[in-house]
């Protein structure tokens, strides 16, 4: 089948696991009710905004089983609702509390999306810089992820409480990458993992600190940047300037090599002792991204061209279904994507006030496009729903989104910009990294025969030299332009377009691609929608029962876990391990049924230490 032009009717999935048991469906109702009411006594408004995640397990401990999963949005955000009719120089300042730690990309997708609708092209210089901002924020974020949420998972304290058997073996094994990381035996390497005390977990908060500094030099503030607005960026950058940012980051290329050592010696020891790590989070390679970093010399921001210049991006757009690239157009992505509610409590307006059935390139779209999307109050009980969040899918198939999607899709299609930096093959990506000695630091990242929780980790660990190695090509592109005299960084919002306006910014946060759609009726909003990367990851079940991302991987996973004798002292490391696997940017607990589920656990896992 041709994925470009065909759309693929939904039809039974081999990993379909059909409706919910019962006591599931039980225990998801019986926290939803808890949830509106805890919501409806919080008198603080903004923080009936924030939501959680609930992910559901039932597991048979006898057989290290999971026997099914279920992941819960415990509220209805929609701040959405917020934007229609707002003045369209205020939208981004808006938009960007769609989330409180990754203000920025937001800022940045909603003026994508107003560059669109309104015929915007920002100046070269103002596109740069927002690449720029862009990657500091990708650093902080990845350094946290690796070290701060998801490396004490793998950590001395971690293992000797769960699996004493695997710490017992990492003591006396040696390391094969000492040279890169520093530590000789694997034990040292898991006790510099631990929580609070752990060097490695030390260390990056140091260098999340320092993309935090990097970032405000061009942007003013971090996360909530004001400076970020359709048709650029709002403030001013020079040689001076430009030269501190370089200076501040110069650090990430040893520290990218660093961590990806790291994280190879930790997996790969784990693999070869315990195979059965391999089953953990195990799910096919179905995977979607718009691509990022817009290449100064090709974006106009307009829908008509964006085809062409959605291939020049620094990490190329596509869709990965079942490890086979389906797409790498950027507006067949687009068109492509449907939003479901058969399992959500949201319920979907019965009338739209304006379908819309094609893009603006004649492409079709449907009914569950985020364009048609309008929800309202439901006024009827859905037996199947049992989560506020939805359910994402490109031309019937559901996939998952992540820093790792942008390493695979672009090592898979092959058709990255000329980079001194980055280099794409086919089979994996190699990059070239200076460090600060002037030396040429070398690392490859391969795409894994098998797609799980650990390469998952292992690909963003990854991501931090695939980020630097762009930050690169782009300082030396602004310090080209500061040179030539260039000052512009942002066109002004003169002369706008009237009647109707279709507009997408199709872009991304360090967990995976984000998107914003608006359509614009007479310059003002009608319509606003935003698809965020972990909202995507813990969908609900498509249509036809096949699980979400997130779902899907905890269904595939065995527990390893050794060192318990009944629920009581169950932790569901594992779990746990698969959960952050996703990196969720919200609040998340795991609530485990033991068997017929009359037993169900309670585990918070720490996804937030922003």
């Amino acid at each position: 089948m041709d994925f470009q032009t065909q759309p693929r009717a939904m039809t039974g999935n081999p990993d379909a696991v059909g409706e919910l048991s019962a006591a599931m469906m039980r225990e998801l109702r019986a926290r939803n009710r808890a949830n509106l009411a805890a919501a409806a006594a919080q008198t603080d408004p903004l923080a009936r905004l924030e939501g959680s995640l609930a992910v559901h397990c039932r597991v048979d401990l006898a057989s290290r089983t999971m026997l099914e999963s279920a992941s819960m949005a415990s509220l209805f955000k929609g701040y959405e609702a917020l934007l229609p009719g707002r003045d369209l120089s205020k939208v981004g300042l808006i938009s960007a509390t769609a989330s409180g730690i990754c203000g920025g990309v937001h800022a940045t997708a909603s003026a994508l999306c107003l560059e669109m609708a309104l015929g915007l092209a920002p100046p070269p210089l103002g596109i740069v810089l927002r690449n720029l901002l862009l990657s500091c924020q990708y650093l902080n974020d990845s350094c946290l992820h690796l070290f701060v949420l998801a490396g004490p998972d793998y950590s001395r304290q971690a293992f000797e409480r769960t699996n004493p058997e695997i710490w017992n073996r990492a003591v006396k094994a040696p390391s094969r990458h000492a040279q890169q990381h520093g530590y000789t035996r694997i034990g040292d390497l898991m006790a510099a993992l631990d929580k609070g005390t752990g060097a490695l977990y030390q260390e990056a908060l140091q260098m999340a600190a320092r993309a935090r500094q990097a970032y405000t030099l061009l942007g003013g503030k971090y996360p909530h940047s004001e400076s970020i607005v359709p048709g650029g960026v709002a403030l001013l950058a020079d040689a001076a300037k430009l030269a501190e940012f370089s200076a501040v980051l110069q650090p990430f290329a040893a520290y990218s090599q660093k961590a990806a050592a790291v994280w190879d010696e930790v997996f790969d020891f784990l693999l070869e002792i315990e195979p059965r790590y391999a089953e953990l989070g195990r799910a096919r390679a179905s995977m979607l991204d718009f691509g990022q970093w817009d290449h100064p010399d090709h974006y106009d921001g307009s829908y008509a061209r964006c085809d062409i210049w959605g291939a020049q991006r620094w990490s190329t757009p596509g869709a990965l279904i079942d490890g086979q690239l389906a797409c790498t157009e950027l507006s067949l992505l687009n068109a492509g994507i449907e939003e479901h509610l058969d399992h959500s409590y949201q319920q979907r307006a019965a009338e739209p006030r304006a379908f819309i059935s094609t893009d603006p390139n004649g492409n079709p779209i449907s009914r569950f496009h985020p364009w048609n999307k309008r929800t309202e109050p439901a006024k009827a009980h859905n037996p199947h729903a049992y989560s506020w969040g939805s359910s994402f899918a490109w031309r019937g198939h559901n996939f998952e989104v992540g820093a790792y999607a942008r390493l695979y899709l672009s090592a898979a299609a092959r058709a990255l910009p000329p980079s001194r930096h980055v280099a794409a093959d086919g089979a994996g990506l190699d990059f070239s990294l200076p460090d600060e000695m002037g030396r040429e630091l070398a690392l490859r990242w391969n795409i894994p025969a098998l797609w799980n929780t650990f390469e998952r980790n292992r690909a963003r660990a990854y991501s931090l030299a695939f980020n630097l190695g762009v930050t690169r090509e782009n300082i030396a592109l602004a310090e080209a332009a500061i040179a030539s005299g260039e000052t512009r960084t942002r066109v002004s919002l003169d002369n706008l377009p009237t009647g109707r306006c279709l507009g997408v910014g199709l872009w991304g946060a360090s967990r995976g691609f984000l998107a914003h759609w608006a359509v614009l009726e007479s310059q003002v909003i009608d319509n606003y929608q935003i698809a965020i990367p972990s909202r995507i990851n813990v969908g609900t079940r498509m249509p036809d029962r096949t699980p979400g991302p997130l779902e899907q991987a905890l269904s595939n996973t065995r527990i390893v876990e050794s060192r318990y004798s009944g629920p009581d002292d169950f932790t569901g490391i594992d779990i746990q391990r698969v959960v952050q696997s996703f990196d969720p940017c919200m609040d998340c607990t795991v609530h485990i049924l033991i068997g017929d589920g009359a037993t169900v656990l309670e585990r918070t896992i720490d996804t937030r230490a922003r």
